[in-house]
């Protein structure tokens, strides 16, 4: 994942504007009253004097209109966004995937347009190995003000009391959908802005060629794999040099064989009612790595995932389990390649492609810029060309109502289909019951060294079980 930390300075083109159009009037005076002493001319004094008057009168009407403003944002509860008089800066921790490096360079952008007075500092880390870290260090020195992760992070830190509840005013431009899993007691603590989709993106004209229909059954998918073999195509594209990668990749699988059929495994697996070592389910998820591993690429412990997406583009492979945030380098890397997606299949053929909500901006109960705060939130939820221009670039979908991303989607189609269907599936059950920090992304360390022959599979299951007390964010 692309990692880095951006201090965001204030657009000096835009303040020197500002400035500029500020000081005319003074500039004009000053002209006048010089012109005045030098020529000794009546007329120039009055002129003067009049632009001056007419000034200060302009300058009384603005700063009274600010004042009003701030006094109807406290009336409020300081829900409505003011541009502050003077200059605040804000501090961001943003735990990016990898689609998500160089949004904050338009945020400022946009930011800057309507409230020059607020300034975004900016700490960028990679979500899946850093956020939670970084977290857990603010926890003990102070909240940063605004918090961007992911909506799984809500259930992790808003019952501890340390999120700031997010105002219905830019809540209500988004979607319903986006509430359901950042709310807890009523309160919602995080505004979700986009989502992404995970399931095994497909090689259309591949499959179309070769005859292959769309798998429901993982007898469906043995063929395919066979057939590619036989071929000598190889059938999934993998970068497992990224454990986050398997960590999600397990994550998906756990979804359709275990979470939609026991929604409450993880609490099970806390009362010490389930267990990894028992669980025939979360095995045959985790067995799923194996069969991606024993189809994949030789070198999938040394590659990156840029690389891999260009061979699954090239036609090197005809599959890879992934989501949205890959539709990014499909398309760069050739704006025609024809992709569709599809759920991995599980056990009893009755998988749900998977739905995640992502950006989910969060913000510190403690923070003394509330004001602030809601500028940025108002700049998120109204300003859709700066939406449309995320979703564009980061290649994922809206969350915001009335805003819906322009670049082609090959998969939209099947995920069309899916949701006609009522086949899709909020991943963040999952995530709730059995937490990425400290968890899943350790369980997929011990899932690598499997796969590799460090450890044996029982080994494997035996440390998932050893973590069962940081398997919850409670």
């Amino acid at each position: 994942m692309k990692k880095k930390t951006v201090i965001s300075f204030m657009l000096i083109t835009s303040m020197t504007a500002s400035m500029l159009a500020g000081c005319g009037g003074g500039a004009k005076e000053t002209e006048a009253k010089s012109e005045a002493k030098t020529e000794g001319q009546t007329e120039a004094k009055t002129e003067a004097k009049t632009e001056a008057k007419t000034d200060a009168v302009t300058e009384a009407k603005t700063e009274a209109k600010t004042d009003a403003a701030e006094t109807q944002a406290k009336a409020e509860g300081s829900a409505a966004a003011v541009n502050p008089e003077e200059e605040v800066t804000l501090s961001v921790l943003a735990g990016q995937s990898t689609t998500d490096a160089g949004i904050e360079d338009m945020i400022d952008a946009a930011l800057a347009e309507k409230y020059p007075n607020v300034k975004l500092e900016w700490e960028c880390v990679d979500w899946g190995n850093d956020f939670q870290p970084k977290m857990q260090q603010y926890m003990q020195s102070g909240l940063p003000d605004i918090m961007i992760g992911k909506a799984q992070d809500v259930a992790t830190y808003a019952p501890q009391g340390v999120l700031g509840e997010i105002d219905s005013t830019y809540l209500d431009r988004g979607l319903d959908a986006a509430r359901e899993n950042v709310t807890i007691d009523g309160k919602t603590y995080g505004m979700v802005y986009n989502a992404l989709y995970q399931g095994v993106y497909y090689n259309k004209t591949m499959f179309k060629d070769n005859g292959w229909e769309v798998p429901k059954t993982m007898d469906d998918l043995q063929k395919i794999i066979d057939d590619c073999k036989t071929k000598n195509i190889t059938p999934f594209a993998s970068h497992m040099v990224d454990t986050w990668s398997i960590g999600n990749v397990t994550m998906q699988f756990a979804m359709n064989d275990v979470f939609n059929k026991d929604p409450e495994w993880g609490n099970k697996f806390r009362a010490g009612e389930v267990s990894f070592s028992d669980s025939t389910e979360m095995q045959a998820a985790y067995q799923n790595n194996k069969l991606i591993f024993d189809n994949t690429f030789e070198n999938t412990f040394s590659m990156e995932q840029t690389d891999c997406d260009a061979k699954m583009v090239l036609g090197e492979a005809a599959m890879k389990v992934s989501g949205s945030w890959s539709i990014q380098n499909f398309l760069d890397i050739d704006e025609n390649f024809d992709f569709g997606i599809f759920p991995f299949p599980n056990q009893t053929g009755d998988s749900k492609l998977i739905f995640e909500p992502n950006i989910t901006v969060m913000t510190s109960a403690k923070s003394e810029n509330q004001n602030a705060i809601n500028c940025v939130l108002d700049v998120l939820t109204s300003d859709q060309d700066l939406a449309v221009e995320i979703y564009d670039y980061t290649k994922t979908a809206s969350m915001l109502k009335d805003v819906s991303p322009t670049f082609t989607n090959p998969s939209q189609e099947d995920i069309d289909q899916y949701a006609a269907d009522g086949m899709i599936v909020d991943v963040t059950l999952g995530n709730n019951q059995l937490v990425w920090g400290g968890f899943q992304e350790e369980n997929a360390k011990d899932i690598a060294a499997w796969l590799q022959g460090d450890e044996t599979f029982e080994e494997c299951l035996k440390a998932s079980d050893a973590r069962v007390d940081a398997s919850s964010a409670n």
